[in-house]
C-alpha cells in the first residue's frame, strides 16, 4: 500500500489549522514532491487566511479519496479521470490551472539508443532491449500517461523483462531508478527538484504527446454536505486568477519554469 502523506504547507502540523479556516486537498505527488505547493500555498494563505492541508498520493488514489468526500479539493492530471470524476457527480466542474511535461529519463550513456523527440520509439526500443524499467505502477496520472505510450507502442503488457513497478511515488521511483540503471518516465517538474540524479539524463523530450496537463476541482458539497465547498471555491478561484497564475509562473529551479499557468483555457 502506498504511503499517505499528509503536508500543511501554510501551518505548523496537520492538526494545527482550525476547522474553520482549514481545508484538505487530496493532490498529486508531483505538486508536493516538485517544490510547488511549498511556493504557492503559503501565498494562498497570505491573500485568504486559509490553510491548506495536502494529502499527496498518486492520481488515481487521489481521486478515489474525493470520491469518499475525505478532501474538499482535488488538483490532479489525468484528464480523462478528472472529467469522469465530474460526470459522476463529484465535482461541478473541472479547471484547467497549469502544465509542464513528461520525460523519459535513462542512462546519461543511453544502452538502447532511446533518446530523441520520439516517446513511442524510444519505449520500443527500452522494451525490445528488455533494459530495466521502472513504473511508478500506482495509479498516477504518471502511470496513466505510461501505459498509454506502451500501448501507443505497440508494446505486449509484459513490456520487456526488464520492467519492474514500485508502486510508490515520483520521488521514490526516481530513486530506483538512479540507483539502478533504469530507465523512467517522469514529470519534469519532479526531475528539475530531484538532487539524487547519479547517472540519469533527459534522453525523450520535446514530443506533443508528452504534454501534462493538471486541473483542479471542488468535490461537491451535494454530494458530501461537511464539505467546505465555500474555502475550496474561494482556492480554486484564487489559483486560475491572474495572481495564483502569477505565483505558478514564478516556482523556478536553478532559473527554469516547472509549471506553466493556462487557467481558462480549454485543456
Amino acid at each position: 500500500m502506498a504511503m499517505v502523506r499528509c503536508v500543511v504547507l501554510a501551518t505548523a502540523g496537520c492538526g494545527a489549522a482550525s476547522a474553520q479556516t482549514a481545508i484538505t486537498m487530496a493532490s498529486t505527488t508531483s505538486t508536493e514532491q516538485s517544490g510547488l505547493f511549498g511556493h504557492l500555498l503559503p501565498q494562498f494563505k497570505r491573500a485568504t487566511g486559509i490553510d491548506v492541508k495536502v494529502v499527496a498520493l498518486g492520481t488515481g488514489q487521489a481521486i478515489d479519496m474525493a470520491r469518499r468526500g475525505d478532501a474538499d479539493v482535488l488538483f490532479v492530471h489525468d484528464r480523462a479521470a478528472e472529467e469522469k470524476f465530474v460526470a459522476d457527480g463529484f465535482a461541478p466542474r473541472r479547471h484547467p490551472v497549469m502544465y509542464n511535461d513528461f520525460v523519459l529519463l535513462g542512462p546519461a550513456s543511453d544502452p538502447v539508443g532511446a533518446r530523441g523527440s520520439d516517446i513511442v520509439e524510444g519505449l520500443k526500443k527500452v522494451a525490445a532491449a528488455n533494459a530495466p524499467f521502472i513504473s511508478r505502477g500506482d495509479k498516477s496520472g504518471t502511470h496513466a500517461a505510461e501505459l498509454r505510450y506502451w500501448q501507443q507502442a505497440g508494446v505486449p503488457a509484459a513490456k520487456g523483462g526488464g520492467y519492474r513497478e514500485c508502486g510508490c511515488g515520483m520521488g521514490p521511483a526516481l530513486n530506483i531508478a538512479a540507483s539502478s540503471g533504469a530507465y523512467v518516465l517522469a514529470d519534469r517538474g519532479t526531475w528539475l527538484s530531484f538532487k539524487n540524479r547519479q547517472g540519469l539524463a533527459v534522453l525523450v523530450e520535446g514530443d506533443k504527446r508528452l504534454f501534462n496537463q493538471y486541473g483542479v476541482m471542488v468535490v461537491s458539497p451535494q454530494r458530501f454536505p461537511h464539505v467546505k465547498a465555500a474555502q475550496a471555491q474561494q482556492f480554486v478561484e484564487w489559483v486560475t486568477s491572474p495572481a495564483g497564475q502569477q505565483v505558478i509562473a514564478s516556482y523556478r529551479i536553478n532559473g527554469e519554469q516547472l509549471f506553466f499557468p493556462n487557467a481558462g483555457t480549454a485543456n
